[in-house]
């Protein structure tokens, strides 16, 4: 289990994948600069101008490496993957629970429950290292309030109330968030979440870190056999990733969220990284994607204790395990989920 298969990301414009014996080779003006074992890889992400040769998609199909697309925002255009081989007994499990209130609730609690008491650890982690900045008291009320989210979660009657406290409970995280930002400067002024399209940098950023969370998500449910379309707290909907959303939601916080605001407050990212468009857009430049990509990778290393297993491992694994642990919830061999918390 302490196996963490690799993702390559290929974001240089202009960079080309091939099949170099039993390794993918990243060409980029003729010269191979990098080579990777197939055997190592889980995933290979290529973003904007990049191409992969049809000998690069046909071995990662049958070496069981998924492919994905992404455009220079971060969205999903699109995705490859070789014959699904997940277990059908479990699937047709999945998609009982997921379809009946019931079964389906109780895993919403757990995950909804999770999202805030993580979104209200970054909050606290601020107060603890931060005391004296400005906002100190907006910081402090909030991360109380979501206290009180993550308990009034665990006894929601049915998934709607529990959907309208996990949106209570998100105003109250974005509410102060900006104060979380500790860079005077307006480019990265935060006055709430938005999207489609992301309209500041500090939305350009989630949205992209959000992005590479998903694709690790899904990859972790297709790993265990599940379905990533039917979730339990996302409403199904033509060609979204339900279930995978819902996995992603007990890590935004501990994973993309704290890679923002590293990747900010430390000043590794300037306002020169993003680049706004004539629509009103706001877009990562290709070297401000170089640097949320090496951020997000050595996130993902850090070693953290896994609370129900007892067991260290990297942040990177944890949606793998979480993963597992629904699919045994759905075989019968757990009791209930125990959703991540950190």
């Amino acid at each position: 289990m302490k196996r963490l298969l690799n993702t390559l990301y290929v974001a240089t414009e202009g960079a080309r994948l091939r099949k170099d014996g039993e390794t993918i080779a990243v060409e980029i003006d003729g010269r191979v600069v990098k080579r990777s074992p197939a055997h190592l890889l889980g995933q290979i992400v290529l973003f904007g101008e990049t191409s992969a040769s049809p000998d690069v998609m046909h071995f990662a199909a049958a070496s069981g490496i998924s492919m994905a697309w992404l455009g220079y925002s971060g969205k999903l255009m699109a995705r490859l993957e070789g014959p699904q081989s997940g277990n059908v007994l479990l699937r047709r499990a999945q998609h009982r629970a997921t379809a009946d209130p019931g079964p389906a609730l109780p895993v919403a609690r757990s995950i909804v429950a999770a999202k805030i008491a993580n979104q209200r650890a970054v909050l606290r982690r601020h107060l603890r290292d931060y005391a004296d900045t400005p906002g100190g008291d907006a910081v402090d009320a909030a991360q109380r309030r979501l206290a009180d989210a993550a308990r009034h979660a665990l006894a929601a009657p049915d998934l709607d109330t529990l959907r309208g406290q996990e949106g209570e409970a998100g105003h109250a995280y974005w509410s102060v968030f900006g104060h979380l930002v500790r860079v005077e400067d307006p480019v990265f002024a935060f006055a709430g979440r938005n999207r489609r399209p992301p309209r500041d940098a500090v939305n350009a950023l989630l949205s992209f870190l959000y992005a590479l969370l998903a694709l690790d998500t899904r990859a972790a449910c297709e790993a265990h056999g599940l379905d990533p379309q039917m979730g339990f707290l996302h409403r199904d909907r033509p060609g979204r990733m339900s279930l995978a959303l819902d996995a992603m939601e007990e890590f935004r916080a501990p994973l993309a969220d704290r890679v923002a605001l590293t990747l900010i407050n430390r000043r590794q990212l300037r306002p020169g990284d993003f680049d706004t468009q004539e629509t009103g857009a706001v877009l990562m430049t290709e070297a401000g994607r170089r640097s949320v990509l090496q951020a997000y990778h050595d996130r993902k290393r850090v070693e953290l204790r896994h609370a129900w297993l007892d067991e260290r491992m990297a942040l990177g694994l944890m949606p793998q395990v979480q993963a597992q642990l629904l699919a045994r919830h759905l075989r019968g061999d757990l009791d209930a989920y125990p959703a991540w918390i950190w």
